[in-house]
């Protein structure tokens, strides 16, 4: 069962390039969940959150680089957000790898949380900047 679903209405920032890429995020996240919740092997968990975590590095630093290019002003507290949340996960990671975390329903409601709080708060934010 999806964790999260995109839609316009919710998580839309009529940036094509980020609208995009925030759905590739949803079903990796999605894939994820199903693979943790259900009970999957550790190994393809691990191969998932790896593909996660890295699309959503490329993602963060796409963003940064178009709020830069368009002089964005709130791009210091959005760019702090990105990461915070690079940090967590890249910690995440590395215990999950060691042996010493789970991913968790918890942990896919605490990205759950975060994308709820982000998009619709800072994403949406730089609509009109980068549309200029």
């Amino acid at each position: 069962m999806a964790l999260m679903n995109w839609t316009a209405d919710q998580y839309g920032t009529n940036v094509g390039f980020a609208d995009e890429e925030h759905k590739v995020i949803f079903a990796k996240l999605n894939t994820l969940y199903d693979l943790a919740t259900g009970g999957a092997e550790r190994s393809a968990i691990g191969a998932q959150l790896d593909d996660l975590i890295g699309y959503v590095a490329e993602h963060f630093a796409h963003e940064e680089r178009e709020m830069q290019a368009k002089g964005y002003s709130a791009f210091a507290p959005h760019k702090a957000e990105h990461d915070a949340m690079v940090q967590t996960c890249v910690g995440l990671q590395a215990k999950f790898h060691a042996g010493e975390a789970d991913v968790t329903d918890a942990v896919g409601q605490m990205v759950k949380s975060w994308l709820d709080k982000h998009i619709p708060t800072f994403d949406k934010g730089y609509s009109q900047t980068l549309n200029s």
